[in-house]
């Protein structure tokens, strides 16, 4: 598989990236004195990497044993895992980073981040969603460091352009946790999107919470809309982008897990309280108890009807934002190869095209893919599988992964 595709910690690039039309850029900008210094002001302030899902969307490239977040989707020497952590490195610091994921992940993610200390990667037996993942890594921390430790919780297959923007949100909503808030970033939404949540915004919290000047109330959380809902929102002025990013107070997290689902904060708390007995209690902790915790998402269990209470704080997130989750939004994030507006990812050599436009194309076999009056199509080649689909349906890539799964064919899962 091409290197573009296929980045590593033992090869990956740390230097800036080149700047090229059409490519999102994440400017790998080195931690200065200054740097240092607003890490320093964070102490308090421990990040949490969910890794988990299987990308189905992005299928045959991402596969349960290989999921999107280990590759470089974006040709820049890094993979999503390793930008996200460079990201969150410059505003946390060295040692305040942390990751969730499945037991499967761990060794590649060792291999991509060396940095990151083995006592800060939460490995689950089997998936549980993201209020067992987040409140798992939650209730360790506050184990280690204190109860009012603050957590966030950022996605390890996100794109974000503008370090610095993307570091004033996150000191703000730090800010706004240590108020007693559960507090996530809402992305500016650019377009009347169908694919992603939406964050009804309320009254300004700067006075209440001077250090975030910009925190707004959130006044509900809403579901993936239609197309005409979707540009209602955008025209109030009134609503963002749900990223799924949250920043919370430990003790208030776990005391909202306690009071909405207890059983869950049960489970939890032995588990964390194994983390520190250390030895053989964890594995033994999670063989008794992480199997039967409840399959849900934060916003589900957590987010959604604390907001009704008044208990959610909103950080606007004015930063270029990106959630690569099909092979169309692969493709808006890459170069055109040719005025015809092909974009590939992997070697371009390995593409040749006549009378053909607009195709996304990823030739991850080595082998060359030929297109002959091909328009507006998707092609993913693998070793041992090959995706041929239409660009318009490139969001229905996850229906043909639960075919397969429904043909017995696990193999190529």
């Amino acid at each position: 598989m091409s290197s573009m595709i296929d980045a590593n910690a033992q090869n990956a690039q740390h230097g800036e990236p080149q700047d090229t039309p059409g490519v999102a850029t994440e400017r790998q900008e080195p931690q200065s004195l200054s740097g240092r210094a607003e890490a320093n002001e964070n102490q308090d302030f421990y990040a949490v990497i969910p890794a988990g899902g299987t990308g189905t969307r992005l299928w045959p490239l991402s596969r349960e044993a290989k999921p999107k977040f280990l590759y470089d989707l974006l040709g820049q020497g890094r993979t999503l895992i390793q930008s996200t952590y460079d990201r969150l490195e410059r505003v946390a610091g060295r040692g305040h980073v942390t990751v969730s994921t499945g037991w499967r992940h761990v060794a590649a993610i060792r291999e991509q981040l060396p940095q990151l200390d083995g006592n800060d990667i939460f490995a689950e037996p089997v998936p549980r969603d993201s209020t067992a993942a987040i409140c798992l890594a939650a209730a360790v921390l506050a184990r280690r460091h204190g109860e009012r430790v603050v957590v966030g919780s950022f996605a390890a297959d996100h794109v974000i352009r503008g370090a610095a923007s993307f570091a004033r949100a996150v000191r703000e909503a730090v800010a706004t946790a240590r108020a007693g808030y559960v507090t996530t970033i809402g992305i500016a939404a650019s377009r009347p999107s169908t694919a992603f949540g939406y964050i009804h915004q309320g009254r300004s919290l700067a006075a209440d919470v001077p250090e975030a000047p910009s925190a707004r109330l959130v006044e509900r959380f809403v579901e993936k809309p239609d197309a005409a809902t979707a540009q209602a929102y955008l025209s109030t002025g009134e609503y963002r982008w749900n990223a799924g990013m949250f920043v919370m107070r430990a003790d208030v997290l776990l005391g909202h897990l306690r009071e909405y689902k207890p059983r869950m904060y049960d489970a939890i708390s032995a588990i964390a309280d194994a983390y520190l007995a250390g030895g053989d209690a964890v594995d033994e902790a999670m063989a008794t108890h992480w199997s039967g915790i409840e399959k849900i998402a934060f916003d589900y269990a957590v987010a959604e009807p604390l907001s009704v209470q008044g208990g959610v704080a909103m950080i606007p997130g004015d930063f270029g934002w990106d959630d690569i989750g099909d092979f169309n939004s692969v493709a808006a994030l890459l170069p055109s190869a040719n005025r015809q507006n092909i974009k590939i990812l992997g070697d371009r050599e390995n593409v040749s095209y006549i009378d053909s436009a607009g195709d996304v194309v990823v030739p991850a076999a080595g082998r060359t893919i030929a297109l002959l009056g091909v328009n507006d199509m998707v092609v993913v080649d693998t070793p041992d599988a090959l995706l041929v689909a239409p660009r318009a349906r490139s969001q229905e890539v996850k229906n043909m992964v639960a075919h397969l799964r429904q043909e017995g064919r696990d193999e190529l899962l």
